[in-house]
């Protein structure tokens, strides 16, 4: 194939908006930001654990505590009432003696369930300040994770705004170079999956870095100007230039 010298020089533009466009699809494959979104929103999912158990916790104390109140509420009771029937007299001794023989357990027991109710307490508030700090840790991972979402969506408009102009210059190149050319570098492209051609610069090709020598290099060397060479290696479009060593 036969084509203009100049108008394969422009294959050199078109291979340079193909590399960019690789970089930028290689970029939001491999996105950073993207990682640190997924480790963000990690850490919030183990602290919103967290407060789910430091919740059940507090929860299940409240509880316990609510039945021990009931249950001094309930021996309070039990001995005011003891206590009113003493005081108002009517009672024979041995009612008596067994209404304050009854004063006197219900007092034991008043005191064993207002200790348990304090230790309880403490509990619960160990379990409360427990729930505020696991509180306080998950809105802090929620608001690193919604930072590091909008880090991601900014590298991301912004790929996608490199995307839009590379691909426009990419198509205003792709204009001026004749339709068997094009085809010939889309499809050599496709099989390398960068460029379909690259520079030969001090008789090296700029595509696979491998040197032409030998029966290959008097090839180029000899081809007509206008000659479509290919490296023999990569099988990439050889733009020649006045760099090329020839």
């Amino acid at each position: 194939m036969k084509v203009d010298h100049f108008e394969q020089q422009k294959l050199l533009e078109l291979a340079a908006e193909d590399v960019a466009l690789t970089q930028l699809a290689h970029r939001k494959r491999t996105l950073p930001e993207a990682a640190a979104v997924e480790a963000a929103a990690e850490a919030e999912r183990a602290l919103a654990d967290d407060v789910v158990r430091a919740e059940t916790e507090a929860r299940d104390l409240q509880r316990e505590v609510k039945r021990l109140e009931d249950d001094v509420d309930t021996v309070r009771q039990r001995a005011t009432r003891d206590q009113q029937r003493l005081d108002a007299g009517g009672v024979g001794a041995k009612e008596a003696a067994s209404l304050q023989q009854e004063l006197e357990s219900l007092a034991r027991r008043q005191s064993t369930l207002e200790d348990q109710e304090l230790e309880l307490m403490e509990r619960l508030e160990t379990a409360e300040s427990t729930l505020r700090t696991a509180q306080a840790g998950r809105d802090e991972a929620r608001a690193a994770r919604e930072r590091a979402e909008q880090l991601r969506d900014d590298a991301i408009a912004d790929i996608a705004d490199g995307t839009s102009r590379h691909e426009a210059a990419r198509a205003a190149v792709a204009g001026a170079i004749s339709a068997p050319l094009l085809t010939l570098y889309d499809r050599v492209r496709t099989q390398t999956g960068t460029t379909g051609a690259a520079m030969l610069r001090a008789r090296q090709c700029q595509g696979c870095r491998i040197e032409l020598n030998g029966r290959e290099l008097a090839a180029v060397r000899t081809a007509d100007p206008h000659e479509v060479v290919r490296c023999e290696n990569c099988g990439r479009i050889l733009v020649r230039t006045a760099e090329s060593g020839l």
